[in-house]
This record gives structure tokens, C-alpha cells and sequence, in this order.
């Protein structure tokens, strides 16, 4: 039985990797800050597909208590086969751009404490010698864009931590996968015009779930985002710093 370790787990993405997971018969351990939430979709997964769940509460605000959570996740669940970290916050770009506490505050929960998180992980299996550390990031870090540029230099900089953390990991056998989703239809974009790219919270759960089976390095989701970011990336700047993006 495989054991999956969820942190952000009351987001549309997370519940719907936990319900691919469950259908599997997988034990979960689902952390997040909400405790009503969790227990909720925890009630759900365990009636509907008869499987274990665990929960754990945190908050990623707190630094220097995720060391202790991710002890307290190994004690409860007993081993990590897959450590899924789908959390995190899409900024106001204007608010972030004259409130600096803000935008900080919006950098430490999309990155600082992702690497926290990771970094844990990775000790964890490292030692263990096996097991999948599977990080949400985002398009948004391939380039930045004047609309994004506070939440993609927080996914950036995720995407470059996690490409080191994958460095090192390879040779003891731990495969660590980056996920760039494009545009998601989820409450985090409910604010959003939505258009002919946004994809359901369900698909970009199905395209993690295969990228992990298939022990990739990054995952685009869905995968018609990486030829777009081609595109984008590939733009010369004399020319991608005119365009209102």
C-alpha cells in the first residue's frame, strides 16, 4: 500500500489528487490549516472509497514548526512513499506592488516555506534511500510578466530550488517533479475571466498523478502549457518588455 503524504490538501488540486490516490487504496495523510475543512474531506474519502486518512494541521506561516510537522506526519503515517506540496496563494499584483509586508508575506507562503518543506522531505527520504517529492509550481516562474511578476518570482524561485534539490536526490534513488499548471479553474482564480486554456482542477490532478507513475523531472499541466512557455520564453526581451502581459 502507498503511502501519501498531501500538505495543502484542502486545495482543488490537492482533493482531487487525494481522490485518484484513494481510488488506488492508497493511505493518505492530508495536512493543512483549516481542521473543519480536512476533516470534511477526510470523512468524504474514507465513506466513499474505504481507505485510511489521516489528518494534520499547520500552518506554512510557521517556519520554524515544519521540522516538527513533518516528524509528526512520518510518526502518524509510519513511512512517505510520495510527499505532494500543493499549497500556496495567488497575490493581488497591485496590492503586492505598494504594500511590501504583503509582498513578502506572499513570497515566504509560495516559496520559503515550500523549500522548508522539501528540504525536510528530503532528508527523510534520503535516509530512506526511495520515495517522490512532487512541488505545484507554476508557468508563471518560467518568465515574468508584469501581471504575475510577485507570485511567478515566488514559483521562479521554487522551480530553480527544486531543479538543485533534484541534483542531489537522483543518486539516492528519490525522484523529485516539478508541475507547472497553466491557468486552473479553482477558487484561487474564481476572481478570473475564464478562458479556452483554463483546465479543471481534475485534469492538472490527473496529469500530477501520471507524471509521478512515469518519474519525470517537470510535468506541464496540461501539456500544451510547455509548448506555450516555449514560445514565451523564447520571445527576445527587446521585444517581450512592450507587451502587456
Amino acid at each position: 500500500m502507498k503511502k501519501v503524504v498531501i500538505y495543502g490538501a484542502t486545495s482543488a488540486i490537492a482533493q482531487s489528487i487525494a481522490e485518484i490516490y484513494a481510488i488506488e487504496k492508497a493511505e493518505l495523510l492530508l495536512i493543512a490549516l483549516e481542521e473543519e475543512k480536512l476533516i470534511s474531506i477526510k470523512r468524504n474519502l474514507e465513506v466513499k472509497y474505504n481507505v485510511i486518512v489521516n489528518t494534520l494541521t499547520h500552518n506554512a506561516f510557521n517556519l520554524d514548526t515544519i521540522q516538527e510537522t513533518i516528524h509528526k506526519a512520518i510518526d502518524i503515517i509510519g513511512f512517505m512513499d510520495i510527499f505532494i506540496v500543493a499549497h500556496g496563494i495567488l497575490p493581488d499584483q497591485k496590492r503586492a506592488e505598494n504594500d511590501l509586508i504583503y509582498a513578502f508575506d506572499t513570497h515566504m507562503i509560495n516559496a520559503n516555506s515550500v523549500i522548508a518543506l522539501c528540504l525536510e522531505a528530503a532528508n527523510f527520504f534520503e535516509v530512506k534511500g526511495s520515495g517522490t517529492i512532487c512541488v505545484i509550481s507554476s508557468v508563471a516562474g518560467d518568465r515574468g510578466r508584469q501581471s504575475n511578476y510577485i507570485y511567478g518570482a515566488a514559483k521562479g524561485a521554487v522551480s530553480i530550488f527544486l531543479s538543485g534539490l533534484r541534483n542531489r536526490m537522483t543518486p539516492k534513488n528519490v525522484n523529485v517533479l516539478t508541475i507547472k499548471p497553466g491557468f486552473v479553474d479553482s477558487p484561487m482564480t474564481a476572481h478570473l475571466e475564464k478562458g479556452l486554456l483554463f483546465a479543471s482542477p481534475l485534469k492538472i490532478a490527473t496529469c500530477i498523478k501520471s507524471a509521478i507513475d512515469k518519474k519525470k523531472s517537470v510535468a506541464y499541466a496540461p501539456f500544451y502549457w510547455g509548448i506555450i512557455m516555449f514560445i514565451v520564453i523564447h520571445i527576445p526581451e527587446s521585444i517581450f518588455k512592450k507587451l502587456k502581459m
